[in-house]
C-alpha cells in the first residue's frame, strides 16, 4: 500500500468537498472515501504493530489533523443548524 497516500487523498477530497458549498447538513453527513479510509486502517494496524515507516508516520499524523479539522467543522454545522 506504500503507493497510496492517504493525506493527499483525504485532503484532496475535503478541498473539494469545501469548494462544493456544502450545507451544514451535506458538512455532517461528509465521510472519506472508502480507499481512503482503507489505507487509514492499514496506518492505524501498522502503528500499533510498530511497523511505520517515517513517510507512513508522517503521513498519519497529517491525516490525524485532517480528521481534527473535520472534527471541528462538522462541531460548527451542528452549531449552525442549531442557530447558534
Amino acid at each position: 500500500m506504500s503507493d497510496y497516500t492517504a493525506f493527499a487523498s483525504i485532503q484532496e477530497e475535503v478541498l473539494t468537498f469545501l469548494l462544493s458549498a456544502p450545507t451544514p447538513e451535506h458538512i455532517i453527513a461528509f465521510h472519506a472515501s472508502e480507499a481512503a479510509q482503507a489505507r487509514l486502517r492499514y496506518l492505524l494496524d501498522a502503528n500499533r504493530e510498530g511497523t511505520l515507516s517515517l513517510e507512513e508516520h508522517a503521513e498519519l499524523d497529517e491525516a490525524s489533523q485532517m480528521n481534527h479539522f473535520v472534527t471541528l467543522l462538522k462541531a460548527k454545522a451542528h452549531q449552525a443548524m442549531k442557530g447558534e
